[in-house]
């Protein structure tokens, strides 16, 4: 991976490393019941939650596991929310993906964009041949977003996960290199 953390835009975002300038931004967002009723996490309460969640975000990267991204809109440069890969793999060419937004900018396709930026860094730098999105049957939206993105649904894993006191259910949904290649060809 680069040594220097890359930056990706497009036509109205800028994804970049969050930073502690972002924390009162990702605050907002990361204390919100809605954005975080599907992540199996505990609402933030405090900045010291999200200045966490950042040193999360760089031991990605320094570790290899992943690496997640602050969606910053170009114009403003505020941090709206994030993206990335987490639970990487890089001896079977897979990882995971992951994505949160404020909800102010649900519904203007602004999580497509960031999510078709990533998916192609993904597979033209990380050289991943898969990459998965584990969902909860219950997230309609984000069921939306990887299926209109051309994600496959492979499965239910039963109890999959275990977080705010109960067992998850999630859906595995999964893209691969050549569903990316094939859309270039064709479209």
């Amino acid at each position: 991976m680069d040594t220097k953390f890359p930056e990706l835009t497009t036509e109205r975002l800028l994804l970049r490393a969050a930073t502690p300038a972002d924390a009162d931004d990702m605050l907002r967002y990361l204390s919100d019941p809605e954005v975080m009723k599907h992540t199996g996490m505990e609402l933030f309460q405090t900045a010291e939650d999200v200045l966490d969640e950042i040193r999360w975000y760089r031991s990605l990267v320094e570790e290899g596991s992943g690496i997640r991204w602050g969606i910053a809109l170009k114009e403003s440069g505020k941090m709206i929310g994030s993206c990335g890969f987490h639970n990487r793999e890089p001896k079977h060419f897979r990882a995971e993906i992951g994505y949160e937004l404020s909800p102010e900018h649900w519904g203007k396709g602004i999580a497509s964009e960031a999510l078709q930026a990533v998916v192609r860094y993904g597979f033209s730098h990380l050289q991943l041949e898969r990459i998965e999105a584990l969902i909860e049957p219950e997230n309609e939206p984000s069921l939306r977003l990887v299926e209109k993105n051309g994600f496959q649904r492979e499965g239910l894993l039963r109890h999959y996960e275990y977080g705010r006191g109960r067992f998850d259910d999630l859906y595995m949904y999964s893209i691969l290199k050549e569903d990316i290649d094939l859309a270039d060809r064709v479209g």
